[in-house]
């Protein structure tokens, strides 16, 4: 076992990686010079482990010995994959001699590092294919990473970091990879990389959940947010988002409502309706943010946040895990990806939440910062109707914020930056989701006509949320 193993600096992980004659592999590295090979250079003993090292950087090259992308960019997840799938089967076609003693490898990045300008985003893709007994199967660690440092050594200087970093983890950390996760930063700080997506893949990682992975860059603060899809596979968020219309739905989802999947389905029709919206590009994401997932002492228990997502993955919902609180962070967040028109849909107590000026008190600028972040995008609410204490339906029309924020409200509404969500159901006004939980956890049916029947399936085919049948 490899826990007892301390984190160790990058020149010591490189020299143990060369000292381990075991370990024999190929380094490609395109976009940001060749700082991961250099550092096995560096450390000493690398004719052990480096069979080979490759920087096709210019395009005509790369596409030569890579292959051209449908897409037309090289620094992308197919671009990354084509390079492993190659280098790593040349190792295995020209060292047919010495498969029987050697564990293959193949790293590979492919990177935008920062121009001179200072104009581009800096963001890459990194990946080890590698074998952990001599001509055993392979597994992949994919990551992609955004480069922070505002100048271009100081990134490739990361990235050779990072680079080591995952090649010492891949083989003394492969049976922890939430330890493997967070050694991946060994040396760094998240103010210099950002990982905001994680795959492992291969016969020894088959218990691996990659959304649980996600989970844990979110937790760790390795990233802010992580995207998978109704598949469960990781996506990186811009591959997600980009040129998208995002329509954005927050909630604890424990679990899916029918009141929940009435507001989703009426607020993304009316929104379908808007002139300058394409129902073409629409995507509707879920989130869960981190402290919708914290029960009572503030722990994040894992097999509920995966019953969660397996419920929003079954309805084919994009799912986000982000640590953003406040809706105004979630939007700024969404705006680097797509200038189209956004909608978020909610329940009229998120509108109340969202005016209660004592969330702001960190933000410099108070409510009227916030709102120009929230507001300011091209961006529009639209609100379903709740059933106050007294009985009352409390909705966009007769929703009364402080009389000192009336004009604010009023703006809002003259600017067609909220709306009503039409022919709500008042059948579905009294569904509360924590005393729907509470009957699946009594044993008793009476909870399955409160959800959707394919919920209610997948709850007792798979004993969801403590249900016994």
């Amino acid at each position: 076992m490899t826990s007892h193993i301390k984190s160790i600096g990058t020149k010591q992980k490189a020299l143990q990686i060369n000292l381990d004659r075991s370990i024999y592999g190929s380094f490609a590295e395109i976009g940001a010079g060749q700082d991961v090979a250099a550092n096995f250079f560096k450390a000493g003993g690398a004719s052990g482990t480096i069979a080979k090292t490759i920087s096709a950087y210019d395009m005509a090259f790369s596409d030569a010995i890579y292959g051209e992308e449908a897409s037309g960019k090289y620094v992308c997840e197919p671009r990354l994959m084509k390079m492993l799938n190659r280098e790593f089967k040349l190792l295995n076609v020209r060292l047919t001699e010495t498969a029987a003693e050697k564990r293959f490898f193949a790293f590979a990045d492919t990177v935008s590092a920062l121009n001179f300008q200072k104009t581009n985003d800096a963001h890459g893709w990194i990946g080890l294919r590698f074998q952990l007994t001599p001509n055993g199967g392979f597994n992949d660690v994919v990551i992609h990473v955004n480069m922070l440092d505002n100048d271009n050594i100081l990134q490739q200087q990361a990235l050779g970091v990072i680079g080591v970093n995952l090649l010492f983890g891949c083989y003394h950390y492969y049976d922890n990879p939430e330890k493997l996760l967070l050694s991946l930063l060994d040396d760094l700080s998240k103010d210099r990389i950002e990982i905001d997506m994680i795959r492992f893949e291969g016969p020894d990682f088959k218990e691996v959940d990659n959304r649980l992975m996600s989970l844990y860059l979110v937790k760790h603060g390795y990233t802010q947010a992580a995207v998978f899809g109704p598949d469960g596979k990781v996506m990186q968020p811009y591959d997600a988002l980009s040129k998208k219309h995002i329509v954005a739905v927050r909630g604890r989802f424990r679990p899916v409502t029918n009141i929940f999947s009435d507001m989703l389905k009426k607020g993304v029709a009316q929104f379908e309706q808007e002139p300058d919206v394409d129902d073409d590009k629409i995507c509707v994401l879920s989130e869960l943010t981190l402290k919708s997932l914290e029960n009572e002492t503030h722990k994040i228990d894992e097999k509920d946040f995966l019953d969660r997502v397996d419920i929003l993955c079954s309805l084919g919902q994009t799912v986000l895990i982000s640590n953003f609180h406040e809706y105004f962070k979630l939007v700024d967040f969404l705006s680097q990806f797509s200038k189209l028109k956004m909608a978020l849909v909610m329940g009229m107590p998120n509108l109340e939440y969202i005016f209660e000026e004592k969330h702001y008190k960190g933000v410099p600028g108070g409510i009227m910062s916030a709102f120009g972040c929230l507001f300011g995008q091209n961006i529009k609410l639209y609100l379903y109707p709740t059933v106050a204490e007294n009985g009352d339906i409390v909705q966009l029309k007769n929703f009364e914020p402080e009389a000192h924020l009336k004009g604010l409200f009023q703006y809002l509404m003259d600017n067609n930056k909220l709306a009503e969500i039409k022919n709500y159901d008042e059948k579905l006004m009294n569904i509360r989701t924590d005393q729907v939980l509470e009957l699946i956890q009594s044993g008793t049916d009476e909870w399955v006509d409160y959800v959707p029947k394919s919920v209610s399936k997948l709850i007792k085919e798979h004993s969801l949320f403590g249900y016994q049948a």
